[in-house]
Order: structure tokens, then sequence, then C-alpha cells
């Protein structure tokens, strides 16, 4: 791909200020590519367009500010004309058991990591539709195809974008419009830092499960940012991208595990499931 091709394309991106989205625009800039990077605080972001003025735009984005997000795309539009390709990256993490979860905690977190990657999917979508082309990639994680102890609720907003990113990516195919959901396993970020609140546990019954796992330190995973954004953007120039993406050892781990097991109850459990119909 020449500069000049991939400058057609532009690239739209949630939560550029660390870690994966940071990655992402880099990666989509030093391609080539128009790139819109958005942060809740852009001036975290500005060193990406230092030398890239005329194909970067760096613009403020709280994902759960519904007028924000309108006004934030059309200012996309308006300077580049079109937007190619959705990055929903967006999103926050949450430590603690489920009995000791704070609601207003959980809360916040469904906000920003569905409906907050939903507020924007939902104002890209008319201009992807008049277009008759698009991509929609959300950054899900394993964590939403299999659960943990410690990330209950983490848990619950990654299953409901994988849900819904199913369905989209259904209702969209016939339209020339691509979803792909993003699930990586443990990479080094900042997600279990920062970007994570922690709800101290005191029920001394679940030490054991999730004690390690809340008190676990961060900056060791194995994953690379930098090859998560390689791969994203291989996927972005694929005519018939996958629906998931598995991205990391553990990952691919975790997952084979979990269907393994999932196969195994169903077809253990057949002759129950194939009785509840009325006879024929």
């Amino acid at each position: 791909m020449t500069e000049n091709q991939s400058q057609q394309k532009t690239w739209f991106i949630t939560g550029c200020s660390t870690g994966f989205g940071r990655e992402i625009a880099k990666k989509a800039i030093s391609t080539g590519y128009n790139v819109v990077a958005t942060a809740r605080n852009p001036a975290q972001i500005e060193d990406l367009a230092t030398e890239h003025q005329e194909h970067v735009l760096i613009l403020q984005l709280d994902v759960t500010d519904k007028a924000q997000v309108r006004a934030t795309v059309q200012m996309a539009l308006e300077k580049f004309g079109t937007i190619d390709v959705l990055v929903n990256n967006a999103g926050i993490g949450y430590f603690s058991t489920v009995e000791e979860s704070v609601e207003e905690e959980a809360r916040r977190m469904f906000e920003i990591n569905f409906w907050g990657l939903m507020a924007v999917t939902q104002e890209v979508l008319p201009h992807f539709r008049s277009q008759n082309s698009g991509h929609i990639i959300n950054l899900s994680s394993v964590g939403g195809l299999a659960a943990f102890p410690s990330v209950g609720y983490y848990n619950a907003t990654k299953f409901a974008v994988e849900g819904i990113s199913e369905s989209l990516a259904k209702e969209v195919a016939p339209l020339g419009i691509h979803v792909t959901l993003i699930e990586p396993g443990a990479f080094r970020t900042d997600w279990a830092g920062r970007s994570a609140n922690r709800t101290k546990t005191e029920i001394t019954a679940y030490m054991e499960t999730v004690g390690p796992r809340i008190n676990r330190p961060s900056g060791q995973e194995m994953g690379n940012p930098a090859k998560l954004a390689e791969a994203i953007m291989q996927v972005a120039e694929l005519p018939n991208p996958p629906l998931r993406l598995l991205l990391g050892k553990d990952a691919y781990a975790v997952a084979t595990a979990k269907f393994g097991d999932m196969l195994n109850d169903i077809e253990n459990w057949k002759e129950t499931t194939m009785g509840t119909d009325f006879e024929e």
C-alpha cells in the first residue's frame, strides 16, 4: 500500500491517551491514514499530530457525552470528508467481588464500556450506510468470552459488547459494513493500573478466589500493545475481516478451554435438551 492509497481512508479512534488506543493511533498515523485521535484530555495526545498536522485531527471526546460524540463525529467529517474505520477503544476496568461491588462504579463502567461505545457507533452508522462501506472495530476482551473472579461486572460489559456486535454484524453485512471484535488477553497497558478502580475485598470467604487477582501487579503482562496495533491494521485491510480476533497466547488458551467446556456440557446434556419439545 502506498501512502497516497492509505490516506484515502480515515480512522476514528476513541481513548487514545494510553494503551491500545495510543498504539493503534500511532500505527495508523505511521501507515499514512487520516486519523481522528480522541481522548477526554486532548493535551495528552497532542504529540501524535506533531509531524502529521495535515492528516491527524486531535479532538476531545468523552464517549458518555452524546452531544460531544455528535459534535466530534461532525468535526471529523468536516475535516476529512469521510470516516472509514471506527475503533471503539475507550474503556475502563473495575476489580471487586460481585457481592461487594459498588453499584455506582459498575454503572459508570457500563456507561463507558458499553453505552459510550454504542453512542459513537450509532453516530457513525448513518455515514457508513450512506457510503455503503465502513469497518467497526470494537475492543472487547477474552473476558467477553470467558469470565474471571474479581472482574464480574467488567466481564458483563464485555459480554454485552460481544452480543450487540454480533447482532450488528448480521444487520449491516448486506450494507457493505464490517464489524470485528478484538479480544485481547493480558497486555502490558495501564488497564489494570490507573484505568481500573478497585473495591476492597473484606469478606474472607472470597480471599482465595478474588484476593490474588485484585492484588496482582500490572506491567509484567506478555501481550505487546504495538503488535496488537499491527494486527488491527492487518485485519482492517481485509475484504472479508473476521468477526472475532483473539490476541495473545493466553487469550487463545482461555477461549479454547471455555468453548471446549461448553461443548462438553452441550453434548453431555443433549438428551435432556432434545427432550423438552412437544412430541410430533
